[in-house]
């Protein structure tokens, strides 16, 4: 008897834990968060996934009521997908959790529908603040995020001094390895540089990544 009394009592804290899915392609990551959610007392984690195609697949069995997602995943772009999973699942809210900080990249995710921004360098009771407060329906961003949105309404985009050189060079029209064999660097190294020169910049091919790059007089 005393067995169904407990069975019964967890069910009921169960539910009423908020539910969070975990969209990230490090697995170290996904396992942290998923401890440190689910010993929180705030939500418990019902699905995990590594990739876009993944989060879908996750979507089609699970019901969260957070998603948190990743930006840079390995078959697509966090930001990209949140207009799409909000328009099949509204109900749902997205938290991003990422390691990208720029005005740029932030200002684009809330645009595209996300409820909150969190940096993975956030302190863990921050994180936990997050989904609690965009499961109530209102708007999370971190602390270093809330501030820069403040204090840089007119900041301009962040370019590391390797990324203004490739940036620079993709202009000029050289392709991927050609592009490392003039910087010097690994054909993955400058793929992955490519990658957050792309996300920055709002970009998904060589054209748009250029025309943006002119827009922004990077070039």
């Amino acid at each position: 008897m005393e067995k169904t009394t407990n069975n019964s009592q967890l069910s009921t804290l169960n539910s009423q834990l908020i539910k969070v899915a975990v969209v990230d392609d490090h697995k170290v990551i996904v396992d942290g968060l998923v401890r440190l959610i689910d010993e929180s007392e705030t939500a418990r984690v019902i699905g995990k996934a590594y990739s876009a195609a993944e989060c879908w697949k996750l979507l089609e069995s699970e019901h969260p009521d957070v998603l948190m997602l990743d930006i840079g995943l390995p078959d697509g772009n966090g930001i990209d997908l949140c207009p799409k999973i909000k328009e099949k699942y509204p109900q749902i809210k997205i938290l991003m959790l990422t390691s990208y900080g720029e005005l740029a990249t932030i200002t684009r995710a809330m645009d595209a529908g996300a409820n909150g921004y969190v940096l993975k360098n956030s302190m863990p009771e921050e994180l936990i603040e997050g989904i609690r407060t965009i499961a109530s329906g209102e708007r999370f961003l971190c602390e270093e995020v809330g501030v820069l949105l403040q204090n840089n309404e007119s900041n301009p985009m962040e370019l590391t001094r390797r990324e203004i050189e490739l940036l620079q060079l993709i202009v000029e029209g050289y392709t991927l390895p050609e592009l490392a064999d003039k910087m010097c660097l690994g054909y993955q190294t400058v793929r992955s540089y490519r990658k957050n020169l792309n996300i920055k910049l709002g970009a998904h091919n060589t054209a748009q990544l250029v025309q943006n790059a002119k827009t922004l007089k990077l070039v």
